[in-house]
């Protein structure tokens, strides 16, 4: 059980006996006589009892926390302590008060012995029924917790995993181009790409990384698209490296920036200026990729090509609703895509 799920435990725990404190508390004024310390010592002397079994009861069982899944398994592992319940607890409850009684100069009296024991044993098993039920409960919700983040996780992974080769399809292609033109360019693009397959072992199995090292990646794709369209295109970076340590999403930026040379760059065949950068906006991350020629005429193309879609669907299961990403349309001309991430570094 993790720390939330036993803090939750013990707050019920602890609530429940105040609960029962103060009722017993409340039936004394009205029906008896006396000190107050003596409704106070009962209810006190069956927590104290009930506590010590209940964590014995948590050590003895937690081990058999994964049978929650089958929960007639798990509910029978605890059924077998309840004889225990009901052996201990009235003598251990009914011994301390016997004894401050004592201490006091009183004596405690109650009623006989087998009585007590049926109507107790009745009662504790009522008990154990309950915080039973309320432990598996919230182990229960633990396990859906659990279930869920590691699902999360795999998504994310799958995801992660498809730009990998999205990505180097393009750069293939990019190489495969320019290999029937200029064979020299060609072969300086392979070495940079193989310079951004090195950097991508850095992020290997990685959902996140830091914005230096996403910025490392981007920068060796820019490189290889500039060999491809060399003399038609320029970028500008303007990067805050005050954001350098913020985590962003691997390769959330490159289908940004590849979506310029797709729609835009490669469709000109004049000069297409691009400007990539990065702030810090109170506790937000703000990316950008914006060119000055592109348009969002064909904005059902354009936003949801596999590379956005993807990094729309990663935004989502790492962030919620704390992350954005939008395009705009620019005047009089050009596309702007913008990322918000929560950013606490």
């Amino acid at each position: 059980m993790n720390k939330r799920a036993a803090f939750s435990l013990a707050i019920a725990w602890l609530l429940f006996w105040a609960m029962m404190v103060a009722t017993a508390v409340q039936d004394f004024l009205r029906n008896d006589d006396g000190p107050l310390w003596q409704p106070i010592l009962w209810e006190s002397s069956s927590a104290l009892v009930a506590t010590l079994l209940l964590a014995a009861q948590r050590l003895g069982t937690r081990r058999y926390d994964a049978l929650i899944v089958t929960p007639t398994r798990w509910f029978a592992r605890q059924a077998l302590w309840l004889p225990l319940w009901w052996l201990a607890f009235t003598p251990l409850a009914f011994g301390i008060r016997h004894g401050v009684y004592a201490l006091a100069g009183r004596t405690y009296e109650h009623r006989p012995w087998l009585e007590t024991f049926v109507y107790e044993d009745i009662k504790i098993s009522i008990f154990f029924a309950i915080f039973t039920l309320i432990t598996f409960g919230v182990l229960s919700f633990r396990a859906a917790e659990q279930a869920n983040a590691q699902l999360r996780t795999a998504q994310l992974h799958q995801l992660t995993q498809q730009m990998q080769p999205h990505f180097l399809f393009n750069a293939l292609n990019t190489i495969s181009s320019l290999m029937h033109t200029d064979v020299e360019r060609a072969d300086a693009t392979l070495v940079q790409l193989a310079d951004v397959l090195r950097a991508t072992l850095d992020v290997s199995g990685q959902q996140q990384a830091p914005l230096c090292t996403e910025l490392r990646l981007l920068r060796g794709y820019a490189r290889l698209m500039q060999e491809r369209f060399v003399d038609r295109v320029t970028i500008d970076w303007d990067v805050d490296a005050a954001c350098d340590a913020c985590l962003v999403p691997v390769m959330s930026m490159q289908p940004l920036l590849e979506n310029v040379f797709k729609h835009t760059v490669e469709k000109r065949r004049g000069m297409t200026r691009i400007a990539i950068s990065a702030r810090r906006e109170g506790a937000a991350l703000v990316l950008a990729v914006a060119d000055d020629a592109g348009t969002l005429a064909d904005a059902g193309t354009r936003s949801g090509g596999i590379g956005v879609r993807n990094l729309r669907e990663r935004l989502a299961a790492l962030y919620g609703e704390q992350a954005s990403l939008a395009l705009q349309q620019l005047a009089p001309a050009g596309v702007r895509a913008e990322v918000r991430l929560p950013c606490a570094s």
